[in-house]
C-alpha cells in the first residue's frame, strides 16, 4: 500500500514522464528485450531493431496505461481491469514479463531524471509497479 507521500512523489516524478511517454516507453521495452531475451517472443511479428516505429507505438501504449495507473493510484484493479484481460485472456503473456518491464522502466526513469530520481522515489516506483504487475496478473488465478 503506497503513503500519501510515495503517491505524492509517484505523482510528481510523473510529470516529468509527460511528453516523453513514447521515448520512455520504446527505451524500457529495449532495455527489456537487450536484458531478458525470451520477452521477445510475444513479439514475433514486431521490428524490434531500435527505435522502430513498432517498438516506439508499443511503448507509447505501454506509458500510457502506466498513466492511467497513477491518475487511479487508489483504484488500480478497475483502471487496469481491461489490459488485465487482455494479457491474460488473449495474448496470454506470462506474468512475470510485468515485473520485468516495471524494472526497466524504472531504469528509465533513474537515467532520465538523474538526481530527482532519489532513493524515496525509487521505492515509490518499485512499490507502485509491484502493485501494477499485481493488478495485471489478478486474472491469471
Amino acid at each position: 500500500m503506497l503513503t500519501t507521500d510515495e503517491k505524492q512523489l509517484i505523482q510528481h516524478a510523473w510529470e516529468k514522464v509527460l511528453g516523453h511517454q513514447e521515448d520512455f516507453g520504446a527505451e524500457a521495452l529495449e532495455r527489456m528485450f537487450l536484458s531478458f531475451p525470451p520477452t521477445k517472443t510475444y513479439f514475433p511479428h514486431f521490428d524490434l531493431h531500435h527505435d522502430s516505429d513498432q517498438i516506439r507505438h508499443h511503448g507509447k501504449k505501454v506509458v500510457t496505461a502506466l498513466g492511467n495507473a497513477v491518475r487511479h493510484m487508489d483504484n488500480l484493479s478497475e483502471a487496469l481491469s481491461e489490459l488485465s484481460n487482455l494479457h491474460a485472456y488473449n495474448l496470454r503473456v506470462d506474468p512475470v514479463n510485468f515485473k520485468l518491464l516495471g524494472h526497466c522502466f524504472q531504469v528509465v526513469l533513474a537515467v532520465h531524471l538523474a538526481d530527482e530520481f532519489t532513493p524515496q522515489v525509487q521505492v515509490a516506483y518499485d512499490k507502485f509497479l509491484e502493485a501494477v504487475s499485481t493488478v495485471l496478473a489478478e486474472k491469471y488465478r
